[in-house]
């Protein structure tokens, strides 16, 4: 007799609806992908050391040197990720539509959290940075999404 084999768990239930958008205090999120390749480019290349120092970024693997093409890779990435509910990215836009940071939500593999969530502002934006973090905390604790323990700085749940 053969054993019963168990389908892997998923990142979110299956009949969950990821949200596309928020806005508060300034800025407004929605799903990272190719059409933010120039704007995500030079935001990020303009804080490197910036990007480093925020919190969640503990190894220094991230930002690294790359082309406009890798970068433009690496949002087609986030955008499958996100059609495929195996993470959510998204980029922060100011008013004008610029790009001053991004929110990446992913499986945590801790065993502790359900969570990880990373983000970062550009250079430019750090003085809003501790605002921005708790809207992303009230955000990520609400009811539009269905964790129980992610892992944000400020939440460290």
């Amino acid at each position: 007799m053969m054993g019963t084999v168990t389908a892997p768990a998923t990142f979110v239930p299956t009949d969950f609806e990821p949200p596309v958008a928020l806005a508060a205090a300034g800025f407004h999120l929605e799903p990272l992908g190719p059409q933010h390749n120039e704007r995500d480019y030079a935001a990020w290349r303009s804080s490197m050391e910036h990007i480093r120092s925020s919190p969640g970024f503990p190894d220094g693997s991230w930002p690294r040197d790359m082309s406009l093409d890798e970068n433009r890779d690496d949002l087609e990435r986030h955008a499958r990720d996100f059609a495929d509910r195996r993470g959510f990215t998204y980029t922060v836009l100011d008013p004008s539509e610029d790009v001053v940071g991004c929110v990446y939500v992913y499986p945590a593999r801790d065993g502790v959290h359900d969570a990880v969530v990373q983000s970062w502002v550009r250079a430019s934006e750090a003085a809003a940075d501790a605002a921005f973090r708790g809207a992303i905390a009230e955000w990520l604790t609400s009811e539009a999404w269905p964790f129980a323990r992610p892992l944000y700085e400020p939440l460290l749940t």
